[in-house]
This record gives structure tokens, sequence and C-alpha cells, in this order.
């Protein structure tokens, strides 16, 4: 998107409208790690995540239909089942486990927050070069994930540390991979990637031995029930909103700010501690984020994206939600 179409979409934005949507992104997504860490202390990790996104695909993949947008193809399906697997599956999968496994949920946004530049290299292996300016915020957030694991909180948890890396490295894979691959359009891709990875979710905790034993109490319920409305639907139509409206760096802001409002809310209600070390790899990791995402703003596509999908920079490209 140039400035000047950009220009246009904004000033055809309600302002009201517009700061809602922003607010929306900024505080919802920002307050998923938390109500993740209050879902897994009720429910089975893996299983919840599984019937959190089945859920909201089925209700979003619903509603489409309803709206009268066709179904996937069957080369479509494979395509939202392999992104589904990696940004959801092993990249949202991985943050509930390792919040259950004792993970601060500041701690888990912070190591999330990495994904653009896990993206970038990733897609520097498909052939984009990197400018200076963001190998200088990849240089920063290696820097900060370092400071990160020296930290309490994963000092003495090497597994959920080590999840949250493959998590983050899965969610920029997918990221980077959906460009090449045949997806859905619109809205329907993130119904599509939703419900594969939600059924490979609650497949996988079936067969690693994950039961539901005992009736989850009402936090449990309402953590769940907030993730799939407000988390999964209302978060993600104001990002495909901001898209359309504004330029896709102020749409793709809420990767610096989730992790800021994540750690505020762990500490204000969570009663989660996190320790000077931890404060100055989130300023490190954040402002790596931004270098990132500033350098590559005016970056061209690897390809153009197909008729009625909207292009974004390869290392913003999100699909669904923020956390992970």
């Amino acid at each position: 998107m140039n400035h000047s179409s950009a220009s246009a979409g904004e000033a055809s934005g309600a302002p009201l409208l517009l700061a809602g949507a922003f607010l929306a992104l900024y505080l919802i997504w920002g307050s998923t790690y938390l109500f993740i860490g209050i879902a897994v202390a009720h429910w089975p990790p893996l299983l919840f995540a599984g019937v959190r996104f089945l859920i909201a695909g089925a209700l979003l993949y619903g509603w489409l239909r309803l709206r009268g947008h066709p179904a996937p193809s069957a080369r479509e399906w494979r395509g939202a089942a392999v992104i589904g697997l990696l940004l959801l599956g092993i990249g949202n999968g991985g943050v509930c486990v390792a919040e259950y496994g004792g993970v601060a949920s500041g701690v888990a946004a912070l190591s999330v927050a990495t994904v653009p530049l896990f993206a970038l290299l990733f897609a520097a292996g498909f052939g984009l070069r990197a400018r200076l300016g963001e190998w200088l915020g990849i240089g920063l957030g290696i820097i900060g994930m370092v400071l990160l694991n020296l930290g309490a909180n994963l000092t003495d948890n090497p597994q959920g540390s080590a999840l949250l890396l493959v998590a983050a490295a899965a969610w920029a894979f997918g990221s980077v991979l959906s460009k090449r691959l045949s997806l859905p359009q619109g809205m329907m891709a993130s119904a599509a990637e939703m419900l594969c990875g939600g059924a490979a979710l609650l497949a996988v905790g079936l067969a690693s031995g994950e039961r539901v034993t005992e009736m989850p109490g009402l936090a449990g319920w309402l953590a769940l029930g907030y993730l799939v409305v407000f988390g999964s639907l209302v978060a993600f139509s104001a990002y495909v909103y901001l898209l359309a409206n504004v330029r896709p760096a102020a749409a793709t802001s809420y990767a610096y700010v989730n992790p800021l409002v994540a750690v505020a809310l762990g500490i204000g209600f969570a009663g989660e501690r996190i320790g000077g070390l931890e404060l100055v790899a989130m300023l490190v990791i954040v402002t790596g984020v931004v270098l990132v995402t500033l350098s590559g703003r005016t970056r061209p596509t690897m390809r153009e994206a197909p008729a009625g999908t909207t292009a974004k920079p390869l290392a913003q490209r999100s699909t669904c939600d923020g956390d992970g």
C-alpha cells in the first residue's frame, strides 16, 4: 500500500472506529497471554487450545458461508492445514504448554514478540535481502532473547524457554510460507486455518494423554469464552479493518505494543514478577522489532498476493491471533 492509497484509506475510516480498532488490537491481543494463563490452570493446554480454535473457526466459517463466501477447494484446505499447524498447532500450542508449565504470561509475550525477527530470517532464506536497519533489529532481538533467558522466569524453566522459541519460529515460518501456498481468500483463510489447527491440537492433546478429568471452574470457562469471542473473532476483525484503512506499519504496530500490555496485565492481575534483567530484555526486544518494522514498511512483497487478498511485508504478515 503506497502513501497516497493509505491516506485515502485513513480518510475513509471514521476516527472513532479507527481508534476503537487500534484499542481492540492493542488491549485484546495483549491480554490474550493473561487469559491463556488463566485457562490452562483449569484445562489441559492442548485440549483447551484445540477447543478454542475449533469453536472460533466453526463460528467464523459458518458466518462466512451464510454471507455467500465459497467453500475452500481441496488444494486450499491442504494449504490451510499446513499454515494452521504451524501458526496455531505449534505456535499457539507452544505458548499454551509453556504457560501451563509455569512461564509468566508477560515473559511468553516477550518471547513471541520476536516473530517479526524470525520472519525476516526465514524470508532471507527465500531470497529476500534484509536492509541494514533490519539486521540491526535482528541483532537487538537476539541480545534481548539472551537477556530474557538469563532472567529468573526462564532460567529455571529451560523446557518453557525452548517451547517459546519453537513457537515463535513456527509462527514466523508459517507466516512466510503462507505467501507460497494456495489459501482461501480473505477471512475464509483464517476460518480454515483455525479449524485445521484446532483439530490438530485436539488430536495431539488426546494422543499425548490429556483428558478433562473434572469440570473446569468458572474462570476457565470465562477465559475460553473471552479468547474465542474477543481474541479470535473481534480482534482479528479489527485487524482486517485496520489493514484496509491505515498503513500496514501502523496496523502491525501491535507487535511491539502487545508485550507491554501483557507484562502490565500479568503484574497487575496475576501477581507475576518481572525482574530487572527481563525489563531490560523487553526494552531491547521491542526496540529490535520497531527497527525491523519501520525498516521494512516500504519493502515490496516477494510476489504479488492473489487477487482479493491484502499484501503485507513478510516481516509483518500475521494470521488469526497475535498470541503466538
